[in-house]
């Protein structure tokens, strides 16, 4: 068996460590460029904590998902004002356009020359500037990433900035921040977080390392996403929906995702709607195409056919996975680099089945009915709210079918199958 595994170099965890900012900062710069979100109640507390060690800050608000542009800006200024750190504190939309910042301080030539499909993907070369990431959902898990995930409006499509030298420094991680995180944002979120908790879970990078904290964090947020929706103060709740978020951050960066993302990515740069969101609408329905999938491979007399061509890498590690051979039908991998039989993937839907409910009779069936109850009680919005369509199902299934997370979905899904999850979403 053979993995890699890499994180922020430093994760701080706990109630209150946001008061520790300051004197964290003092060792990486004396100028922090302070990326934030629409809340600026925490980014208020955050630049008083630096001044109290002599560090300047300028602020950078971020509206809404991180766009191309919005990159180009902040670096402008950070550059401007002389920055020699960044400091992100928000949602995943603060922190990937940090973690670009960040990364566009120290190497030269255009944002473009680096981006994926629409630029001309080069590789980063020098290390990015001292980032801190300071998440304020729990959902994304970017704290421990390497990539950002931008739009491009003109080219309708989100693509990713993405290198081993854009790990943060530090990642301080403080269930207090989300206390008064709003009721729809704690759905789709901590339904993100979810996802990214299953898919590296039943994915075809899965290793004993990611595996042990996905299981850890989808325990944590089966009890307390329904908690932390209902009461947003309870500080126990909180803190599991802080780590599963984090142990997902963890497992997608070093394992791979799925589905779900495969379509959230597509969706996301074709519609005004939230990623979180996406994945909220899709999870249940994915679980259930794959589950039906793996089961028909498995009846099936003769092997089905191979995966489609796939352009681009994933959230996941720097190594590619192997192609499937012709005539095969690819599965999921026992370990980073190797298959496993559809059984083998349908135990693990068992295994997440038994997480979710606590039950040890459990299985794959009752495991999704379970997503899709929690997905009704959090009052998540379908596909359809967002003015997707029947007429857009073929234009985002062949978007979907070559996007990067399918390349570690347990099994390969055929152009029907994707338009029959994506359907059942709208």
């Amino acid at each position: 068996m053979r993995f890699e595994f890499a994180t922020a170099t430093r994760i701080i965890f706990g109630p209150g460590k946001l008061r520790e900012a300051g004197v964290l900062a003092k060792d990486l710069g004396r100028r922090a460029l302070v990326v934030t979100g629409r809340n600026q109640g925490p980014a208020e507390r955050l630049m008083a904590l630096l001044r109290k060690e002599g560090i300047a800050s300028d602020p950078f608000s971020v509206s809404g998902e991180p766009e191309v542009e919005t990159v180009k800006q902040g670096a402008a200024l950070a550059k401007e004002q002389r920055c020699d750190l960044v400091i992100s504190l928000g949602g995943g939309s603060a922190i990937d356009t940090g973690k670009a910042i960040a990364a566009m301080l120290t190497n030269e030539g255009d944002l473009a020359d680096y981006l994926e499909v629409i630029g001309s993907g080069k590789a980063l070369t020098t290390a990015s500037a001292p980032f801190i990431a300071i998440p304020t959902t729990a959902g994304t898990g970017s704290e421990v990433t390497r990539n950002a995930v931008l739009a491009s409006p003109e080219h309708r499509v989100k693509v990713s900035l993405r290198s081993p030298h854009m790990m943060p420094k530090i990642a301080i991680v403080d269930p207090e921040l989300a206390y008064d995180l709003p009721g729809g944002l704690t759905a789709s979120t901590g339904l993100d977080a979810f996802t990214q908790l299953i898919e590296p879970y039943v994915c075809s990078r899965a290793n004993p390392m990611t595996d042990a904290l996905c299981i850890e964090g989808i325990r944590r947020a089966a009890r307390s996403l329904p908690v932390a929706f209902k009461k947003p103060h309870d500080a126990a709740a909180r803190e599991d929906m802080a780590l599963a978020s984090l142990f997902g951050g963890l497992a997608l960066a070093n394992a791979g995702l799925g589905a779900v993302h495969g379509f959230a990515g597509p969706i996301g740069g074709l519609f005004p709607a939230p990623h979180g969101a996406i994945c909220a609408a899709l999870l249940a329905n994915v679980m259930e195409g794959n589950l039906n999938a793996l089961r028909r491979c498995q009846s099936e007399s003769e092997p089905r056919t191979s995966s489609p061509d796939h352009e681009s890498r994933e959230n996941g590690p720097l190594s590619p996975t192997l192609s499937p051979s012709e005539g095969e039908r690819e599965t999921g991998a026992s370990g980073s680099t190797g298959k496993m039989r559809p059984s083998e993937a349908i135990r693990r839907y068992d295994e997440v089945a038994r997480l979710l409910t606590a039950r040890a009779s459990a299985t794959a069936d009752e495991g999704v009915a379970w997503v899709r109850n929690l997905v009704s009680d959090l009052q998540i919005l379908r596909l359809a709210s967002y003015g997707i369509t029947r007429e857009h199902i073929p234009d985002v299934v062949e978007k979907a079918a070559r996007a990067s997370s399918m390349k570690a979905n347990p099994i390969v899904l055929t152009p029907a199958e994707l338009a029959g999850i994506l359907e059942r979403s709208l």
